[in-house]
C-alpha cells in the first residue's frame, strides 16, 4: 500500500505536538491535524492562563499584607481589565511555541480542520484521504459537566470560558474542590471576589491530607468559604445564581464555575465505528499507549489514565521514539509528579502516605521535615508547610510537599523513586545555602540518621578512638 504519510497525528495539544514534532525531527513525513486552536487545553484555557491569573492574585495578596519586613505597601487596587490583559498577553507570548508555522518548519504538514478516522490506516479531512502505517489520537479532554437539575438553564463557567470574563465576579460559587476549583478559588478571593467552594468530599482528595489541611487553613483566612455537600439543584439567571446543596444549604452568587473534573474527547472521530475500545472515560490503551487497534495510539487526556500536561508530553515522546526507531516504549508512572499551584503549593510524587500504608501496612515509615526549621524559609518569613518522605526501608515510595514553590522540590525524588539516585546520595549532597531545597537533604538524612548513628557505627567509632589514643 502506498501511504501519503509516515504518521498521522490528530490533535495539536501537548501530547500531539510532542509526538508530531518528534517524528518530524527524525525525518518522517508527518500530518498534524488540529480542528480548533493549536496548543490545545494547556495554552488556551488551562495551565498558561490559570498560572497568569495566579500570578496577578499573588501580587494582590502580598500588597494586602501592607507593612511587612519594615516595608509598607499600599493596599491593592485591582483592575480586572489589567488582569484580563495580562492573562491573554501570556497566551500570546507562548502561542508561537505551539504555532502551525513552527511545526511546519520542523517538517510537519499542519492541517487545521476536523478529522475522522475511516480505517486502521486512513483518515478523512476536508475532502482528502490521508493514509499512514501509524495513527496517533491526541484529541484531549474537555470539562466534565455533571447532570445537576437546572444547570442547563443557567449561565455557568468552566475553564474554557472563565478566562474570557470581561468583569470580575462579585461572588464566585465553585462546584468542585479539585485542582482547578482550588486554584481559581484562591485567585479570585485574592483579587477581591467573594468565593464559595462546594465539594461533597475532601478538597484535593488525591493529595496528602496533611498537606491539603495547610492550604485550606490559608484559604479560609483569605476569605474562601467551603461547603461540604453535593449540589442537587441550580436555579437563577445571569448575575444571580443559587445552588441548592444536599445538606440543606443554599449558596447564591453572581457567577457559577463548574470544576468537577475532565472528560475525554473521543466522540465524532470515527473511533467507535472502527472498533477502538473505549473505557469509562477515555480510550483504552496498553502500556505502550496502543489502542485495541494496535497501529493506532492514543496519548494524553483522550485515553484512560492521568490527565496532566507533563504526562501528555511524556507519552508523546514515548510514542515518537517507538514509531521512529521501532523501540517499544512502556510508560512508567511510579514516579508521577503533580502540583496544585495554590499558595502554599501542594506537590506530590509517587505514593501518598495513605496509599503506601494501604499497600504495605506497617512496613512504611514517614520522615517529616517542617519549613519552620529551614533557614531560607525563616529569612523569607514564610515557614508554612512541610515535606513528608514515604519510605519502605530506605526505598522512597513517594513524597508529599506543601509550601512555597513546593513543586520545584520534586525532581530529586523522581530520581530516587526510579532508582537513579538514593536517599543516602541526597542526604550527603552539597546544597547551596540558604535554599528551600535544603529541606530535601534534611529529610533524606533523617531517613539514614538511625543507621549512621546506630549502635554498630558508634561501637566502631569508639574502637577507632581507642586505637588512636593508644598510638598517639
Amino acid at each position: 500500500m502506498k501511504f501519503t504519510h509516515d504518521v498521522i497525528v490528530i490533535g495539536g495539544g501537548a501530547a500531539g505536538l510532542t509526538a508530531a514534532g518528534g517524528c518530524a525531527l527524525f525525518g518522517l513525513k508527518v500530518a498534524l491535524i488540529e480542528g480548533h486552536k493549536m496548543g490545545g487545553e494547556c495554552l488556551n484555557n488551562g495551565c498558561v492562563p490559570s498560572k497568569a491569573l495566579i500570578t496577578a492574585a499573588k501580587r494582590a495578596a502580598e500588597a494586602r499584607k501592607q507593612k511587612r519586613f519594615g516595608v509598607e505597601l499600599a493596599a491593592p487596587n485591582v483592575e480586572w481589565s489589567g488582569v484580563h490583559t495580562h492573562i491573554h498577553r501570556a497566551i500570546a507570548e507562548i502561542e508561537p511555541h505551539d504555532s502551525a508555522e513552527r511545526f511546519e518548519e520542523m517538517g510537519c504538514e499542519v492541517i487545521q480542520d476536523w478529522a475522522r478516522v475511516t480505517g486502521k490506516q486512513s483518515v478523512e479531512i476536508g475532502g482528502r484521504t490521508l493514509t499512514a502505517p501509524r495513527i496517533v489520537i491526541a484529541t484531549g479532554s474537555g470539562p466534565s459537566v455533571p447532570p445537576i437539575p437546572g444547570l442547563d438553564a443557567v449561565p455557568y463557567l468552566t475553564n474554557e470560558n472563565i478566562f474570557d470574563l470581561e468583569a470580575q465576579p462579585d461572588h464566585l460559587v465553585i462546584i468542585g474542590g479539585g485542582v482547578i476549583g482550588m486554584e481559581m478559588a484562591q485567585s479570585f478571593a485574592r483579587l477581591g471576589s467573594k468565593v464559595t467552594v462546594i465539594e461533597p468530599g475532601r478538597p484535593m482528595g488525591r493529595d496528602d491530607e496533611d498537606s491539603v489541611a495547610v492550604v485550606m487553613e490559608v484559604m479560609k483566612k483569605e476569605g474562601v468559604t467551603f461547603v461540604q455537600g453535593k449540589a442537587e439543584k441550580v436555579e437563577g439567571r445571569n448575575g444571580a445564581i443559587t445552588v441548592h446543596v444536599d445538606n440543606g444549604e443554599q449558596v447564591s452568587g453572581s457567577h457559577l464555575l463548574i470544576a468537577v473534573g475532565r472528560k475525554a474527547r473521543v466522540s465524532g472521530f470515527g473511533l467507535e465505528d472502527l472498533g477502538v475500545e473505549l473505557g469509562n472515560n477515555g480510550i483504552k490503551v496498553d502500556e505502550r499507549r496502543r489502542t485495541s487497534v494496535k497501529n493506532i495510539y492514543a496519548i494524553g487526556d483522550c485515553r484512560e489514565g492521568p490527565r496532566l500536561t507533563h504526562v501528555s508530553g511524556y507519552e508523546g515522546s514515548n510514542v515518537a521514539l517507538e514509531i521512529t526507531l521501532g523501540i517499544p516504549t512502556k510508560v512508567d508512572y511510579k514516579a508521577l509528579p503533580w502540583c496544585t499551584y495554590t499558595e502554599p503549593e501542594v506537590a506530590q510524587i509517587g505514593l501518598t502516605e495513605a496509599e503506601a500504608k494501604e499497600k504495605f501496612g506497617d512496613k512504611v515509615t514517614v520522615v517529616k521535615e517542617g519549613f519552620d526549621h529551614n533557614e531560607r524559609a525563616i529569612t523569607e518569613g514564610d515557614t508554612k508547610g512541610h515535606m513528608k518522605v514515604i519510605l519502605k526501608g530506605k526505598k522512597v515510595l513517594g513524597a508529599s510537599i506543601v509550601g512555597k514553590n513546593a513543586g520545584e522540590l520534586l525532581l530529586p525524588f523522581s530520581q530516587t523513586i526510579t532508582g537513579k539516585s538514593s536517599t543516602f546520595a541526597m542526604g550527603s549532597a552539597i546544597v547551596s545555602y540558604p535554599t528551600r531545597s535544603e529541606i530535601t537533604k534534611a529529610a533524606a538524612f533523617a531517613a539514614w540518621e538511625p543507621t549512621v548513628f546506630g549502635a554498630i557505627p558508634k561501637k566502631y567509632a569508639g574502637f577507632v578512638a581507642k586505637v588512636r589514643r593508644a598510638f598517639a
